[in-house]
């Protein structure tokens, strides 16, 4: 039950990385074409999702991973 709650949280990190980096191109992005990356909302989307699923990604360890790393 756990493990679907990681990747709910996951992808909701994710959806709202892409939000933020398409309301950045909207909202702050150059209106023209001097500005190769916040200029093109594709690439800002893109960008919104990687910082999205940074900081989403869960890193914390388990006891049983902890146990199968000593054997």
């Amino acid at each position: 039950m756990f493990k679907n709650l990681k990747w709910k949280k996951l992808l909701i990190f994710a959806f709202l990385g892409m939000a933020a980096g398409y309301a950045y191109y909207y909202f702050i992005g150059c209106a023209g074409n001097s500005c190769p990356i916040t200029s093109n909302p594709y690439l800002m989307t893109g960008y919104g999702l990687g910082a999205g699923l940074v900081l989403g990604w869960d890193n914390k360890k388990t006891k049983k991973d902890d146990k199968e790393e000593n054997k």
